[in-house]
């Protein structure tokens, strides 16, 4: 290997990776580089070596690809987010087919061919869910907005590109609140001082704004009149949460909420149904996407009025919602505790009474539904975490040879891991890509097996 670090380089950029970046070989050696997109000649500097790959900073496009654009935002390279805004939407469509159609090649036996992905009309402002974190910057000034990439340096964000924009306004009065009143701020190092995070939920349909704001203090300065500013300006917000949590940890959230304004929870639509959205409700950020994804999953399981569907890792009970005019019985598992108690409330909402939820973690629980009550089901619609199955339910799943199974996945790398074990029973038919985050290199799928 002849690479050197810190040398500078010209390379053609030959595919794109995983994660959107560019990939180009010296001398058989794979180097990736961010912000370069396939068919381009760069000049480059390795930054960093492995035993079987490297990186590289891109310094210079010396030949742009056709499908480069100038970026529309001035924090995308900083923050992470978007990694893919420098290429034009319709290319970032085929980057992520390709990834899932790369990963079906090298693993599946049936190396079926990958529908299109399914993009979004407008890709822009379609986060429903906003959470802006709070600190000083290093002239010890107030900022809000997002962290930096792998750092705990908040860039400040005038304009996001895919948050709600009523949502950002929100955000941005409830900062402006803080700043003028010299509420104090969360300090990392200290652990002390009071604000955290400002978190926004909108519900698209409804119209209906939740503002959490996170707290490392009980009480916060002029709390009240926080209320009453931010409720005068915006009659939308139907409920205002202060939660607090005064851990030294990256999860956002604490366990524990004090509603300041309103019942604690707003409601959104998607297709003709109603769902709870509380603080800690999990609720996909782009609800736009989430009725195709789901509408995919239930075209692709072709239910009837006799099916019993089984719909494992339910969270809310959405999918499971969904489903339910088109069959028998619905049978819903979630580990999370307080998400079933969510879903059983929405069913209730929308007069859904032939559906079950059950609370437990789904090895155990799908496991105990089938072979202590005796329930067959005929379709299963499984919609996992990002790690994928685990063995017990895929052997469960095995045994079982139900017609259909459909799978939701935000990873398509254990996706198309859990279908090859699958595929001992089971063909897989067909795998829809959908861009639930446009310029993000994340995909999500949606894929139909049907036993053999």
């Amino acid at each position: 290997m002849n690479i050197q670090k810190n040398k500078e380089y010209e390379v053609e950029i030959i595919d794109n990776g995983y994660e959107g970046e560019g990939i180009a070989k010296i001398d058989d050696f794979t180097i990736f580089i961010k912000g370069a997109i396939k068919g381009e000649t760069c000049k480059i500097l390795i930054v960093k070596i492995n035993k079987s790959y490297a990186f590289g900073k891109l310094l210079e496009v010396i030949e742009a690809s056709e499908n480069r654009v100038h970026a529309d935002c001035t924090t995308y390279k900083r923050c992470g987010g978007c990694s893919l805004r420098h290429i034009k939407y319709e290319e970032t469509l085929k980057i992520k087919q390709d990834i899932v159609q790369n990963l079906v090649n090298k693993t599946l036996d049936k190396k079926i061919e990958v529908n299109n992905v399914i993009g979004m009309k407008h890709p822009f402002y379609y986060r429903n869910k906003l959470q802006y974190p709070v600190g000083r910057d290093k002239n010890k000034a107030p900022v809000m907005g997002v962290f930096a990439n792998r750092t705990h340096e908040i860039i400040p964000v005038e304009s996001c590109l895919i948050q709600n924009k009523e949502a950002e306004k929100v955000a941005k009065e409830i900062f402006g609140f803080i700043k003028e009143n010299n509420i104090s701020i969360y300090d990392e190092k200290t652990r002390k001082f009071a604000i955290r995070h400002i978190i926004v939920k909108i519900g698209v349909k409804t119209d209906e704004i939740m503002c959490i704001i996170v707290t490392n203090e009980e009480k916060i300065y002029k709390e009240n009149e926080l209320v009453r500013d931010i409720t005068a300006k915006f009659p939308n917000v139907k409920t205002i949460i202060k939660n607090i949590n005064n851990k030294n940890t990256n999860v956002i959230l604490g366990d524990t909420n004090i509603v300041l304004y309103g019942d604690g929870y707003i409601f959104d639509k998607l297709g003709e149904y109603t769902f709870k959205i509380s603080a800690k409700s999990f609720y996909q950020t782009n609800p736009i996407q989430t009725e195709v994804l789901y509408n995919k999953a239930i075209e692709f399981a072709k239910l009837d009025k006799e099916d019993v569907l089984c719909d494992l890792y339910c969270g809310i009970g959405t999918i499971g919602i969904f489903a339910s005019n088109k069959v028998k019985q619905v049978y819903g598992i979630e580990i999370v505790e307080e998400a079933v108690e969510a879903a059983k409330e929405n069913a209730k909402i929308n007069n859904v009474d032939n559906i079950e939820f059950i609370a437990g973690d789904v090895e155990k629980a799908f496991k105990e539904l089938i072979e202590k009550r005796n329930v067959q089901p005929s379709a299963i619609i499984v919609d996992p975490p990002r790690r994928g199955l685990d063995e017990v339910t895929i052997n469960k799943m095995l045994e079982l040879e139900v017609d259909r199974l459909v799978y939701v996945s935000c990873n398509p790398a254990t996706m198309v891991r859990d279908m090859k074990m699958l595929e001992e029973k089971y063909e897989v038919k067909e795998i829809q890509p959908v861009d639930m985050f446009p310029y993000t290199s994340h995909v999500e799928c949606v894929a139909v097996l049907e036993v053999k």
